[in-house]
C-alpha cells in the first residue's frame, strides 16, 4: 500500500477557473491541472524561484516538487498541443492564511488577519461558508 501523500503548502488559487482555447476546435475533455501543480507552474515560471526554493515554499522535498513540476508541464503541453482546455481543481493542499469557500456559490476567498470576523460570504452574501482547515506540520 503506498504512502499517503503529504499536504502541499500553495500560497492561493487563481482569480479564474481555468482556459479555454480560442478558434473552431471539436469539444474536447478538458486537461484537469491541480492546484499544486498550478502552484508549482507559478513559483518556478512566474516568481523564478530556483527548484530547491520552490519545495520550501510548497513544504515538500526537492523531489517531490520536481514530479509535480513535471506533470503539471506535461498537462499544459497536451492542452496547447491538442487545444484542449485548462480546468484547475483541488488537490493535497493547504494555505498558508485563513481560506473560506461558500457552499451556495462555490466562491473562494480569504480573511486577512486584522480584519473582523467572517460570518457571510465575500460574492453571495450566504451565511454557509467554511473554512478550510490546515494541517498542524
Amino acid at each position: 500500500m503506498p504512502r499517503p501523500k503529504k499536504l502541499r503548502k500553495i500560497n492561493g488559487i487563481p482569480h479564474f477557473k481555468g482556459f479555454k482555447p480560442i478558434g473552431d476546435q471539436p469539444e474536447e475533455p478538458p486537461v484537469f491541472l491541480n492546484l499544486e501543480e498550478y502552484e508549482a507552474i507559478r513559483l518556478s515560471d512566474f516568481e523564478f524561484l530556483a527548484q530547491e526554493e520552490s519545495a520550501k515554499a510548497m513544504n515538500v522535498s526537492r523531489p517531490t516538487f520536481t514530479r509535480i513540476y513535471e506533470s503539471a508541464r506535461r498537462k499544459v503541453a497536451l492542452a496547447f498541443v491538442k487545444g484542449r482546455p485548462i480546468v484547475f481543481e483541488g488537490g493535497k493542499i493547504y494555505f498558508d492564511s485563513k481560506w473560506f469557500t461558500c457552499h451556495r456559490c462555490g466562491c473562494s476567498f480569504n480573511h486577512m488577519p486584522n480584519q473582523t470576523s467572517v460570518i457571510r460570504c465575500a460574492l453571495c452574501g450566504s451565511e454557509n461558508i467554511e473554512q478550510h482547515k490546515n494541517p498542524s506540520l
